[in-house]
């Protein structure tokens, strides 16, 4: 689809380009056949000061025509080849203009076309599992009581997970949509003590011991959305760390931008999956099938794009068997 339509868009690049040559050249063309012809006019009276035959006049208008038909022969050959060097000039930008303005496109039908694939593949997976295990259960004479409840535990597990992926989805979607931005100055270090909080029972559960060590540094955002960021970075590495171990939390500024950083000592992320982790539904454990982790691959996504709508961007450093450090850059506060 996209080659015949980047050979249509450049077939009309290279039309208004040689439209636009053709005119210009014609008007080029006239303008110097007719400043051709008046300068040989222009010429006459100096030649006929040193003639006295009344034949002169007409040698001179033949010698006229034969001078006007090679200048506007030589002229015409001229035009068209550079004419010729147009097309073919014009040619190669159209088709490097074409590819140019459809890759945008096509790129964004590209990853449409992943998320929908993603997105069903994921759905498909608890709708699959409710519904063999209530076939099973239909299909036996002598389901007891407890069975049954152990088929609606079971079924309960399964929408709390559609539950949880239509929650990521929506949240995705807010935050690709979303232009209202009423930023404001906000401190990291209360940032990160409202993320530290609201994921106090993961903390807990793991357990995982977290060292905030960030400065009071003001940057320019939605103070509640900043929070939801770092709280996804947070429970990644709560997830990935092992029993007992740490995380640490800390800050630094350069130049007009402040770094906050999620250093954890889990098992780390592969070179050939690092690049690959902010990509929706990506997991670097399993590409397919949900780990003890638990999770969608949503969170990173959604935390990526909040960062973009405040003119940051979220990286990440990693070592297998040392852990992982991600880093949330975000730009400083007008007033800071």
């Amino acid at each position: 689809m996209f080659k015949s339509a980047t050979f249509r868009l450049t077939a009309s690049y290279l039309g208004i380009l040689m439209a636009i040559s053709i005119i210009f050249s014609l008007v080029l063309y006239n303008v110097s056949v007719h400043e051709l012809h008046n300068d040989l006019r222009r010429q006459l009276p100096y030649f006929q000061q040193f003639q006295t035959d009344d034949s002169f006049g007409q040698g001179f208008a033949g010698f006229e025509t034969q001078q006007e038909i090679t200048s506007k022969h030589r002229l015409q050959i001229q035009l068209i080849l550079v004419n010729l060097i147009i097309l073919v000039a014009a040619g190669g930008a159209s088709y490097w203009l074409a590819r140019r303005s459809l890759k945008p496109i096509e790129e964004a039908l590209e990853a449409q076309s992943r998320f929908t694939a993603d997105a069903s593949h994921e759905l498909r997976t608890p709708l699959t599992a409710m519904k063999s295990e209530i076939e099973v259960a239909l299909r036996d004479p002598k389901l007891s009581p407890k069975d049954t409840k152990a088929l609606l535990a079971s079924n309960l597990e399964e929408i709390n997970k559609l539950e949880t992926l239509s929650n990521g989805l929506l949240r995705l979607a807010q935050h690709n949509s979303e232009d209202d931005k009423a930023f404001s100055a906000v401190s990291l270090a209360k940032v990160s003590t409202d993320a530290v909080e609201r994921m106090s029972t993961v903390i807990k559960s793991r357990p995982v011991k977290v060292f905030n060590e960030v400065e009071p540094t003001m940057v320019w955002g939605d103070r509640q959305h900043l929070t939801e960021v770092l709280a996804i970075l947070l429970d990644n590495a709560i997830k990935y760390s092992p029993a007992k171990s740490s995380v640490r939390l800390t800050s630094r500024v350069q130049g007009n931008f402040a770094y906050l950083s999620v250093h954890d000592k889990g098992k780390g992320i592969g070179a050939e999956d690092l690049p690959h982790i902010f990509d929706r539904f990506y997991r670097a454990d399993t590409s397919r099938s949900k780990d003890k982790t638990g999770g969608y691959g949503l969170g990173l996504s959604i935390a990526k794009k909040i960062a973009e709508l405040h003119g940051g961007s979220i990286e990440a450093t990693s070592q297998l068997g040392k852990g992982s450090v991600f880093t949330l850059k975000l730009p400083l506060s007008i007033d800071s």
